[in-house]
């Protein structure tokens, strides 16, 4: 594979497996985030700057949600 940049606005990777005849190339993150978004508004979300979110780790998600089993 070579270097195949992310068409969306604002994304800086550069290695990119899928690819829209339509959109362009799409890196695995922005391609995560478009499914969570549920748009279908594809064009839209490509032209939309990329989140630059800090996302939490298992750790936040487990201190909320405690094993109990333990």
């Amino acid at each position: 594979m070579g270097v195949l940049p992310c068409d969306r606005v604002g994304c800086e990777n550069i290695m990119c497996d899928r690819l829209s005849d339509r959109y362009g190339y799409i890196c695995w993150e922005c391609f995560d985030e478009l499914v969570a978004s549920g748009t279908l508004d594809i064009m839209g979300f490509m032209g939309q700057e990329l989140r630059h979110e800090e996302k939490p780790d298992q750790d936040f998600y487990e201190k909320i949600f405690p094993n109990r089993r333990d």
